[in-house]
Parts: C-alpha cells; sequence; structure tokens
C-alpha cells in the first residue's frame, strides 16, 4: 500500500520536534499534530520558565548576600507580577525556534488539533485522514496528582498553572521533594514567600546520596524553608476563611495553613487518549507506553519516545530517543539501532545545582557493584572561593583498580556545566587519567573536576613505586 507520509508524529514537544526534524532532514515524508502548544512542556510550563524563574530568585538572593561581596547596603524592589511577565516574554523569545511555521519550512506538514489514531497506519485530524508507513507517539506527560481529600475545594497549583501567578503567595506549600519541588520551593522562598516543602520519604531528593542531599536541606534551612519529611498530605480543609492542609505524621496530625497549594509529586504518561487495546500498545505497570529496545510498541508500526514511555523524563532524553524513533522507523528492517543509556546526565536546579551522569553510590550499592569513590569539596576551589560560591562537592565513582568512571555528581554553583566533562568522558571510554592530563584553564570551577582526578591519583599511587623513588631521590641529593 502506498501511503501519504513516511511518518506520522503526534505531539509537538521536544521528542516530536526532533523526530520531525531528522524525519525531514532524510527528505522523507512528515506530519506533526501538536493539539495545544509547539514547544510542548519544555518551553511552555517546564525548563524554560522554571530557569527564567530561578534565574531572578537568584538575582534577588545575590543581593541579599551583598556584605559577603564587600558592598554595604542595597537597596531593591520588584514586582512579581512583572517576574512573571518576563517569564513569558523568554518564552516567547524562544517560541519561533519551535513554531509550526519554521517546521513547515523545513519540510514538516504541520496540523493544529486533536489526533484520533484509526489504525496502526491512520490518524485523523479536524476530520482530515491521514495515512503514514509508521505512527510516533511523543504525547509527553502531566503532573500526577494524588488522591487528596477536599483537595477539589481549591485551585490548586501545578508545574502548568503555576505561571498564571501574578501575586506572590504569602504562604505556600511545595507537594513534594523531587527537583521541581526544591527547585520552586527554594525559588518562591527568595522571593519573599513563607514555604513549607513537603515529603512523605524520610528527607527530600530521595534519588541523591545522603551526603548530596544534605547540602540542599541544609541550604534551604538557612534560607528559611520549613522542610517536613516523613509526612503524608491527607486532606485540604477550609475553616474560618482559612486554608489547611491536614497531614499525618509519626508524630500524629499536623495542620499547616498555607495561600497556594503548589503540587509536585511526580508525572504521569499521557495515553488516555489511546485505544491501547485496539491498537495492540501495551502499558507498563507504571501507565508509560511499553517499547522494545528499538523503541517499537508490541504493534510494530508505532514507535514511542520521550516522557510518555521513559524511563527518563528528561529533555534531552527525549531527543535522544526521537533520534532512534526516526532513523528506525524510516530505515528499519534495512538498518536500525538500539537506544543508547548507557550516559545520560541530569541536573536538579537548585542552589547549588545537582549534577549527575551514571551511577551515584546509592545506586550502585543497590545494584551490587563494587566501586571506589573520590571526592573534592569545593570549599578549597579558587574560583568558587574569589566569588563566594565555595560549597558543595564533585564525587567520582571508579571501577576498584582502575580509572574507569563508573559515574560522577557535581553538588556546586555552575554544576550543571561542570558535570559536561564527566559525560564526554565516559562516552568516549576516557578516564580520570585522562581528566587529569588535561590543562584546564585557571581560575574556572571546572578545575574542580582535574583536582578530583588528582585525588584519585593520590589514593591510587603504588606504595612500593613511592618507596623506590624515595631511596632515588635520597641517592640524588
Amino acid at each position: 500500500m502506498a501511503y501519504r507520509f513516511n511518518n506520522i508524529v503526534i505531539g509537538g514537544g521536544s521528542a516530536g520536534l526532533i523526530s520531525a526534524y531528522i524525519s525531514a532532514a532524510v527528505k522523507a515524508k512528515v506530519a506533526l499534530i501538536e493539539k495545544h502548544k509547539m514547544g510542548g512542556d519544555c518551553l511552555n510550563t517546564g525548563c524554560v520558565p522554571s530557569k527564567t524563574l530561578i534565574k531572578t530568585a537568584k538575582f534577588i538572593h545575590d543581593m541579599r548576600r551583598h556584605r559577603e561581596l564587600g558592598i554595604k547596603s542595597v537597596q531593591f524592589e520588584f514586582d512579581f507580577a512583572e517576574v512573571m511577565d518576563r517569564v513569558q516574554q523568554k518564552i516567547g523569545l524562544i517560541e519561533p525556534h519551535d513554531s509550526m511555521e519554521r517546521y513547515s519550512s523545513l519540510g514538516v506538514d504541520c496540523f493544529a488539533g486533536d489526533a484520533t489514531i484509526l489504525d496502526p497506519h491512520t490518524v485523523e485530524v479536524n476530520g482530515e485522514t491521514l495515512q503514514a508507513k509508521n505512527l510516533i507517539l511523543a504525547l509527553g506527560a502531566s503532573p500526577l496528582i494524588p488522591p487528596i481529600e477536599g483537595l477539589d475545594q481549591i485551585n490548586y497549583l501545578t508545574s502548568e498553572n503555576l505561571w498564571g501567578l501574578r501575586q506572590l503567595p504569602k504562604r505556600l506549600i511545595v507537594l513534594g521533594g523531587g527537583p521541581i519541588g526544591c527547585e520552586m520551593a527554594q525559588a518562591f522562598a527568595r522571593f519573599g514567600s513563607e514555604v513549607t516543602q513537603i515529603e512523605m520519604m524520610p528527607r527530600i531528593l530521595g534519588r541523591e546520596d545522603e551526603d548530596v542531599a544534605a547540602y540542599v536541606t541544609e541550604r534551604f534551612s538557612r534560607e528559611g524553608i520549613n522542610i517536613l519529611t516523613t509526612t503524608k498530605a491527607a486532606a485540604v480543609r477550609l475553616q474560618d476563611g482559612q486554608r489547611l492542609l491536614v497531614c499525618e505524621t509519626p508524630k500524629g496530625k499536623l495542620e499547616v495553613a498555607f495561600d497556594e497549594l503548589l503540587i509536585a509529586v511526580g508525572r504521569k504518561p499521557n495515553t488516555g487518549q489511546l485505544d491501547c487495546d485496539r491498537l495492540g500498545i501495551r502499558l507498563r505497570p507504571n501507565g508509560t507506553i511499553a517499547v522494545d529496545s528499538y523503541l517499537r510498541t508490541d504493534c510494530k508500526t508505532i514507535y514511542a519516545c520521550g516522557d510518555v514511555t521513559g524511563p527518563y523524563q528528561f529533555t534531552h532524553t527525549a531527543s535522544h530517543q526521537a533520534w532512534y524513533c526516526a532513523v528506525n522507523s524510516l530505515f528499519s528492517p534495512f538498518k536500525k539501532f538500539k537506544v543508547d543509556y548507557r550516559v545520560i546526565p541530569w541536573v536538579t536546579f537548585t542552589d547549588p545545582e545537582i549534577a549527575q551522569v551514571g551511577l551515584n553510590e546509592q545506586a550502585a550499592k543497590e545494584a551490587g557493584i563494587a566501586y571506589e569513590v573520590s571526592r573534592y569539596e569545593m570549599s578549597g576551589q579558587d574560583r568558587a572561593i574569589a566569588e563566594s560560591e565555595n560549597y558543595g562537592l564533585v564525587k567520582v565513582l571508579t571501577k576498584p583498580g582502575s580509572d574507569k568512571i563508573l559515574g560522577a555528581t557535581v553538588v556546586s554553583h555552575l554544576g550543571g556545566e561542570l558535570i559536561g566533562e564527566f559525560v564526554q568522558a565516559m562516552k568516549h571510554g576516557l578516564g580520570l587519567n585522562a581528566i587529569l592530563g588535561t590543562i584546564h584553564a585557571y581560575p574556572t570551577y571546572i578545575e574542580a573536576n582535574k583536582a578530583v582526578a588528582g585525588v584519585w591519583k593520590k589514593a591510587n599511587a603504588p606504595a612500593w613505586a613511592l618507596r623506590i623513588l624515595e631511596r632515588f631521590h635520597a641517592w640524588r641529593r
């Protein structure tokens, strides 16, 4: 059968855009369907707006630190509505990069509307029937809303509607101790909100090593954030004109008054529009679309990438998967590639930033993988000292008796930039000796990577060789 398109991509977020871009770049005929906003969550409600907000919050925080920088006094005022307007301005500046106009100019047939999949080759949008050799599902994910009694009585906040705020909440509860919850808790505290962060587990940032999470926890406490762990949100109560969140704790019930409640407990894949049984698509227990190592669903003409399939909910992994979806769908069975997850970095944009690639200690222990750890404290880093940003650490896991990098974690100002060297080293099979032997400009933060390689080298210098060298130098004297 002849088809109008080689690929139909459903979803105009990071995964969908890259799938469509690559398909068009290799001269395939591709359709892209987006029902809401091009750019998806990353542009409109996630990465771009949150990092814009975090920048302004850090600027305010740094002005309050003026004495550390040798400035006697600082006066400033801000309008929270203008801060949020700036967020929208930045989205607007990036928007053309992801627009239908741009993708149309690249050779993609773009459709604005809700897609209905009729069969493994056919999609209907706006009453028009489109057919393709393959379909690529890049449907994304949405905020997960926990079952809290009385939650429907209030207009709670999520990462989707948060950006409509124009008045700074006096008392803000952030429900969730993961990356999104931590980023927003710190940002709003720096703007002046009284922030209470609530987490069910014994600590925030549960997937990080304990010492790493401790840096952020200590910083949050110093900045006035009230962190309540082993605390479960049970109900919302409206009492005497006041909003209360009723929580369950090991010590009993606890009521926390609030003006706004931000829910950041996770995300769920957008699979509600799929008739999975009819299409032959299988979902995993966590609700994501099950795919094989080539990103094909059980229906071999339908592929999936991005948050809707996981396992990582990052913009960069969505883009990474999109390449495999596009290439495998267009060139299979002549050529196909297994998706490679061996070197996946991620960053939590708190202050300090937490950046990681590969294994941390917690993951290595859970997997039963032997490792050695080398650690360098940023308190001794020259550039960090000069800029009063000397806090955090660089920690590298290596194979015992080898300089092979199993994983790296950076907790630092600009940690997201520093992790890049470890990502490249792991991708290309370079060890700590290669980093140690590389010239790093002085004074820069990335020198910390060379410093931790030096820590490893010193710890792994053979004692017998050092004894011989000691005798040699004594003889030379």
